[in-house]
């Protein structure tokens, strides 16, 4: 019989349809044709259709970020108020916990904001986007962001590997190459980092890079599994188990069809065990 594992996903967002008014245009328009993913979906569930959902794929708990795309005023940026995610969490603490969006051209707001969300809101980690600031992981204005995270003892995620076109508006640059995260792990060792989005299409650097240093982890999202490379699988499932956290990046990903697609891997009982759920819990010192 196959172990019944509760999982942890590590990267979702709001995106309900009770939070409708922060999703821009631009947004549904690359979950529907970029993405391809189901009108329903695109549309918005409800929190309780998502956790529905959750209960379906057998994810226990979600890490939900109040994320930061792009600077306050910006017609493509998307912003969430930490303030709307804690309501959420503050619904369903057994199932959400908070990640608080990183602005590095904010400066001091910022990491105060950083500060208040973990201290005051009960956040457990922080969440970066590079290329929506055109500012790479290891460009020094991130770096105040950096300390904090140390001082708070939370681990800090960001986008690694290549963006996507997610607006025509505003293309991206790719400016988060996963091999940047050896420099920040040099000037921070103390600093819990996880480089999201596999990495791709640098994800055995990824898998270096997260190899070479104890405070380097992945996170899985952003791609389905069966598509995920034979290396990516084979480090999950042996000399990585201990340095991959299963996510999703909800609505990108459905956790029902990630779990599925997981489950076909073959993964080792002890190496599945720790991808879908106790890395997580080590990492951001979750309860359970």
């Amino acid at each position: 019989m196959t172990e019944q594992i509760k999982a942890i996903d590590i990267i979702s967002t709001v995106y309900f349809a009770e939070t409708a008014a922060l999703q821009p245009g631009w947004l549904a328009n690359f979950l529907s044709k970029k993405i391809g993913q189901d009108q329903s979906i695109v549309q918005g569930l409800t929190i309780a259709q998502t956790l529905e959902k959750m209960d379906r794929a057998g994810v226990e708990r979600a890490l939900l970020a109040a994320n930061k795309s792009g600077s306050v005023g910006h017609p493509v940026s998307r912003r969430v108020p930490v303030e709307v995610a804690a309501a959420i969490i503050a619904q369903h603490p057994d199932r959400f916990s908070g990640l608080v969006g990183i602005d590095p051209t904010e400066g001091m707001k910022g990491v105060r904001e950083l500060e208040y969300a973990v201290k005051e809101l009960g956040f457990v980690g922080a969440h970066f986007y590079p290329h929506w600031f055109d500012l790479p992981p290891d460009h020094r204005k991130v770096y105040p962001f950096y300390a904090k995270c140390v001082e708070l003892d939370v681990p800090i995620m960001m986008q690694v590997g290549h963006c996507l076109r997610y607006s025509e508006d505003r293309p991206l640059r790719s400016v988060g190459r996963p091999i940047t995260l050896d420099t920040v792990a040099c000037d921070f060792p103390e600093l819990k980092l996880i480089g999201i989005h596999v990495g791709w299409p640098w994800t055995e650097e990824m898998i270096s890079v997260a190899w070479k240093h104890p405070n380097v982890y992945i996170g899985s999202d952003a791609y389905a599994p069966k598509y995920w490379s034979e290396a990516f699988v084979h480090f999950i499932d042996s000399w990585g188990r201990d340095k991959v956290l299963f996510g999703t990046d909800w609505p990108v990903i459905d956790p029902e069809r990630a779990i599925a697609e997981i489950e076909e891997l073959g993964l080792r009982p002890e190496a599945k065990r720790k991808f879908l759920r106790e890395n997580a819990l080590r990492v951001f010192k979750l309860p359970g």
